[in-house]
């Protein structure tokens, strides 16, 4: 890992499963996303990937969730060295929506310019009402092009070049209202409801999911009739797997499933 992320896992009642938790640990320096601090949340998650883990948890120390890139890894950089920087960034963010399980982050505070983008990337994303959101760039001298990327993707081109243009932060409640984290908590419940929102979001079978996180990524960017052609052949070959025909027979017959999770 890195001196400033941690892995662990976290194993439940609630779930069928361990539940991995990637914490970023250099709340000192507000998480910042220094190169590597990047690479260590990726071989986090290629860790994660390979093990039977049903979900991942972005989580932050401190008063922020993350600042962003260290500008201390762009202060007199070259072209070539910044452009690798961005190379990790890519990595990662591409990464969380690419592992199998189901990612949410859990948004304690400040999300910011790559910060901001790390939370639009995640599956879901759970936000104390104390948490703001914000990507700079606009207000300065380097536009914040990379986490506009993601943004956009969740809460549409207005909202996204409002927010790029003005660089003007937005609450907890506006964020969750533009579509860019699922729900506002009080901050005193932020770890219970994550928690509760990651038990609900993997129940039922891990291959069936994964699958679905899969196309759903697929086809979103799709025209609508690529979209149910590759959604209507991931579907066609869910029908037929061992977890597919489980879940046919288990409805069917009234009883509880017995997913392989293959």
């Amino acid at each position: 890992m890195s001196d400033f992320v941690t892995l662990s896992y976290e194993d439940s009642i609630a779930y069928d499963g361990p539940v991995a938790i990637i914490s970023l640990t250099n709340g000192a320096r507000r998480n910042t996303l220094a190169g590597p601090v990047m690479t260590a949340i990726i071989t986090a998650l290629e860790e994660v990937a390979t093990t039977e883990a049903l979900g991942v948890i972005i989580t932050s120390e401190g008063p922020a969730f993350s600042a962003g890139h260290d500008f201390t890894d762009m202060a007199g950089a070259s072209l070539a060295e910044a452009q690798a920087l961005f190379d990790i960034c890519e990595r990662m963010m591409t990464l969380v929506q690419r592992v199998p399980q189901v990612v949410i982050a859990q948004v304690q505070g400040i999300a910011t310019a790559a910060g901001c983008q790390l939370v639009a990337s995640c599956d879901l994303a759970v936000a104390s009402d104390q948490a703001t959101f914000q990507t700079p760039g606009g207000k300065g001298g380097l536009f914040c092009h990379t986490p506009i990327v993601a943004v956009s993707r969740a809460v549409g081109r207005k909202k996204a070049l409002e927010m790029a243009l003005t660089g003007d932060p937005i609450d907890a409640d506006t964020a969750c209202a533009w579509g860019l984290i699922n729900r506002v908590v009080p901050h005193e419940v932020l770890e219970a409801e994550t928690r509760e929102l990651m038990r609900r979001a993997t129940r039922g079978s891990a291959y069936s999911k994964a699958q679905g996180k899969r196309s759903f990524y697929g086809q979103i960017e799709l025209e609508q009739s690529d979209a149910y052609a590759y959604a209507g052949a991931v579907m066609a070959a869910g029908v037929t797997s061992a977890d597919g025909q489980e879940g046919i027979a288990s409805f069917m017959e009234k009883r509880k499933p017995n997913w392989t999770n293959s």
